[in-house]
């Protein structure tokens, strides 16, 4: 079932993605280059999520659309040679690498723009739920969420000692969790719901996804990962596996998970699919 609404949800929200993107002039196909591929997670935990509380897809397709814009922009940004210089992202050359580097940083502003103009579509719903949407998508993505995560990881490459535990957990938290908790607790957002269950569930699957992405790293095969693997071994990068051994890791991914499927009690078998996202997530190979 899973597998099949992950397929579902990434369609209806990169179709939603794509309609919102110029069709002509200099911008149009690299956008369109940036938003191609991936799995979608994070517009199907909206989706889902959503579904789940009664809210239909022709609502959060809006939203999921939105956070999937965003993650765009983040990867086209931490692909430049300033952050993360990496030549291949889902399987093709990253978008400074195909274009150039100004024609990468307009894309990603321009995808930011893109996201705020969908989550604030009447579609969506009421203006209050748009405007807790809007407000709560830019604290995820900014200077308190992802971009600060980015920050906190560009800081610790010329740190004089690598990162500890509760440190590297704060950084991810923001870098990949903050829009993967987003994600989770937006359709309790377009319910008018309690978001809180949803929000315990979406912390605990941001930091098993990081997780899962650093073994990747190590036990990964860049062809089917998409992308470079082994790096941040060789920068001599701090990370979950660096720091607590790659058994220790995957167990620990494992507990994560757990905790994210136990944060779904109060929805019964109504979460089925978010539960089987928790399986997915420490599981996956890309």
């Amino acid at each position: 079932m899973f597998a099949e609404r992950l397929t579902e949800t990434a369609r209806i929200a990169r179709g939603c993605l794509v309609d919102a993107l110029p069709v002509s002039g200099p911008m149009a196909a690299p956008m369109r280059y940036a938003v191609a591929g991936g799995k979608g997670l994070r517009g199907f935990l909206v989706l889902e999520g959503a579904a789940m509380l009664g809210v239909p897809d022709s609502a959060a397709r809006f939203p999921a659309a939105a956070v999937e814009a965003i993650h765009a922009y983040s990867l086209v940004h931490d692909d430049m040679p300033a952050m993360d210089d990496d030549d291949m992202r889902r399987g093709q050359p990253t978008v400074h690498r195909k274009w150039d580097e100004a024609t990468a940083i307009l894309v990603g502003d321009a995808l930011q723009s893109v996201a705020f103009e969908l989550v604030t579509e009447p579609e969506t719903g009421p203006a209050e739920v748009r405007a807790a949407l809007a407000r709560s998508l830019a604290q995820a993505a900014g200077a308190r969420g992802m971009v600060l995560g980015q920050a906190l990881d560009i800081a610790a490459e010329s740190a004089a000692a690598p990162l500890s535990l509760d440190e590297i957990i704060a950084l991810q938290a923001g870098k990949t969790g903050a829009l993967i908790c987003w994600s989770a607790a937006a359709g309790a957002l377009l319910a008018g719901e309690d978001p809180a269950p949803l929000t315990r569930y979406g912390k605990a699957l941001g930091l098993a996804f990081q997780i899962a992405d650093d073994v990747l790293d190590v036990e990964g095969d860049a062809s089917t990962v998409g992308k470079a693997v082994g790096k941040d071994a060789e920068a001599g990068k701090a990370t979950f596996v660096s720091l607590l051994g790659l058994e220790p890791a995957k167990s620990r991914a494992r507990e994560l998970a757990k905790e994210a499927q136990d944060a779904l009690m109060p929805y019964g078998a109504r979460a089925d699919v978010l539960r089987e996202a928790a399986r997915f997530v420490i599981a996956r190979e890309t």
